[in-house]
């Protein structure tokens, strides 16, 4: 069996997400979609309701009142903020977890993931471009392919890493190079079998290497950006993350400039510890 073969066949032991959140994210994309429906599902969870609850009630939403009821957090946040915290919280426990191969400690994947997802959603606004509304949610996931390649990275580190220098190619070409896959497809394979839409797939897919995909796709440029400044700000490095650089058709398109990245940097600070005082405080 190919390394390749081998990493795939465990696509299927990672646990998926609570079919309860999986409900959610598919009912929530239904413009018309009844609140109270909704709200019922999440109190079918009280893990979830009440980690719903917190959030809504932090500093990284700012209601000057008290929420104490999941419908009137449905109604103050809407389907797509309800849909972030929703999938914030399913993954928190996965995400949260080290990833040796990596060279990433525990907390460190979740929080270049977290600043990743809000550095998309202001990027956009930097930038006064279209944010859609899975923008979050794609900054969030883009990371996910880590969990699974992560021993077998570990196994091969070496010789992944001094092919990534030799060839001075990024990280994950090293990682296709020598295992067959990397942890792009990997990441987007896991989600496919999940049944998570497939614009969140591509985006997860091409988050390294936008030119091979839509180059139209406004979220996979947010998301490339987004993991580039979450990056050379410190959240999430291993030891992967200083070998990439931003797509330059893709800056050059935006028209990014280091006045912008300030913005965006401190934004996910500011955020990231909201977020951190929220959900485990």
């Amino acid at each position: 069996m190919s390394k390749r073969d081998e990493i795939l066949s465990k696509l299927d032991v990672i646990p998926s997400l609570p079919s309860v959140v999986m409900e959610i994210y598919r009912q929530v994309q239904n413009p018309d979609v009844d609140f109270g429906k909704l709200s019922e599902m999440i109190n079918y969870e009280p893990g979830l309701a009440a980690n719903v609850l917190k959030l809504a009630n932090s500093a990284y939403f700012g209601f000057r009142k008290q929420v104490d009821d999941v419908r009137i957090a449905v109604a103050r946040l809407g389907t797509k903020r309800i849909a972030e915290l929703v999938m914030t919280v399913a993954l928190s426990p996965m995400m949260e977890k080290g990833v040796k191969g990596y060279d990433l400690p525990p907390g460190k994947l979740w929080e270049h993931s977290v600043t990743t997802a809000v550095g998309a959603e202001k990027l956009a606004e930097v930038l006064e471009v279209p944010r859609p509304d899975y923008t979050f949610t794609a900054g969030i996931l883009h990371d996910v392919g880590k969990i699974v390649l992560g021993n077998f990275v570990g196994v091969d580190v070496e010789e992944i890493v001094n092919y990534a220098y030799e060839k001075q190619v990024p990280f994950n070409v090293a990682e296709r190079e020598l295992l067959g896959i990397d942890h792009a497809e990997a990441g987007g394979l896991l989600l496919r079998n999940w049944g998570i839409p497939e614009h969140l797939v591509e985006v997860v897919m091409g988050h390294h290497e936008p030119e091979k995909y839509n180059g139209d796709n406004v979220v996979l440029s947010l998301v490339h950006i987004a993991d580039t400044i979450s990056l050379i700000s410190g959240f999430g490095i291993g030891l992967d993350g200083l070998f990439y650089k931003p797509n330059s058709d893709v800056l050059k398109k935006y028209r990014l400039t280091s006045r912008m990245v300030e913005r965006v940097a401190s934004y996910m600070v500011e955020k990231l510890e909201e977020l951190k005082k929220a959900m485990f405080s």
